[in-house]
């Protein structure tokens, strides 16, 4: 069988993806010990340049047809989704409140679902929200384990959770228009490009801090860990979500993204001794179970026809 529009492989590769997302507290948190947050996000970038700048370069053609939506959609991802976010979930961690922002993250599904109905026009049935609230139920269980997380926010939480929220608004953000441009552009080439974009503004944020020193003091003191970061949760869970995204609806790419913190908790079992719960058990099947239901819905759904979250465009669809 060919690799196809909606296909259930497409939603399994984001789930994947997805996962390898969730080695990202095992890479980054020992970090936080030896550089700050704008040090550690510059540096898996700069890091990444060795990917970016060629795959860029390489696919450079693809950019010509590009409108203003098409590059207001790809700062969206980079500045957004690959910078600030990426930026704004690191401080989260770093302001010592992980429940609050695990929990918050949870919200990306539901500003994701908000702007692909608005923006790309996707029809969304009952069967797919039936999916969206065993999803959301399995993440929870698998973040908390229990029925009381509020219990355990304290009031130094808020600007660790508006750090998180923020991350989570523009994730969600990403997704989307992730979705809209590659339809002109190849996964490999927008993956790149995503990397690439963030840098300079990442640059100007670590310059204003003045923190490019630490940049440099901490690649050379933790390269391997810093290489790590970059390559896992960074480049490769990236071209695995954007290869799947490809023949993926983006409210149904959005609940398989929700398969990260089944990662991270089988990570933290196995790498920080932390135990796993018959209720996290639980979640993580129910997650995983409704990641199979929405390929399968994924690959029987005709893909919307509408090639722009504005305006209609009869110009063929590229680089599928």
């Amino acid at each position: 069988m060919g690799w196809k529009r909606g296909s259930f492989l497409g939603v399994l590769m984001v789930a994947v993806g997805a996962a390898f997302w969730g080695t990202d507290g095992v890479l980054r948190v020992p970090l936080l010990k030896y550089m700050s947050p704008t040090a550690i996000v510059f540096s898996e970038h700069l890091f990444l340049a060795a990917y970016s700048v060629p795959a860029v370069a390489l696919g450079w053609r693809a950019f010509r047809g590009f409108r203003a939506l098409h590059w207001l959609a790809l700062f969206t991802i980079g500045w957004g989704g690959s910078a600030l976010a990426t930026l704004m979930f690191t401080e989260a961690f770093a302001l010592g409140n992980p429940t609050a922002a695990i929990l918050l993250q949870k919200t990306q599904p539901l500003f994701a679902i908000t702007l692909s109905s608005l923006l790309l026009r996707e029809r969304l049935g009952w069967r797919y929200w039936g999916c969206f609230v065993v999803a959301m139920a399995g993440a929870y269980l698998i973040s908390f384990s229990d029925l009381s997380p509020f219990g355990k926010l304290g009031s130094g939480a808020l600007l660790s959770s508006l750090f998180a929220l923020g991350a989570a608004f523009l994730w969600g953000s990403s997704t989307v228009m992730g979705r809209f441009v590659l339809r002109d552009l190849p996964f490999h080439t927008l993956t790149g490009a995503r990397l690439l974009s963030a840098l300079p503004l990442l640059g100007v944020i670590v310059l204003w801090q003045g923190r490019m020193g630490g940049v440099g003091e901490g690649i050379a003191a933790h390269p391997l860990r810093v290489a790590l970061l970059a390559l896992i949760p960074g480049l490769i869970a990236l071209l695995l979500y954007y290869r799947g995204l490809t023949s993926t609806r983006a409210s149904y790419a959005t609940l398989a993204e929700l398969a990260f913190p089944a990662t991270a908790v089988v990570l933290n079992w196995v790498v920080l001794g932390v135990g796993v719960t018959p209720n996290q058990i639980a979640g993580f099947l129910l997650l995983w179970a409704s990641v199979f239901v929405l390929g399968r819905l994924s690959a029987r759904s005709p893909e919307p026809e509408t090639p722009s979250p504005v305006v209609q465009d009869s110009a063929p669809a590229r680089c599928r």
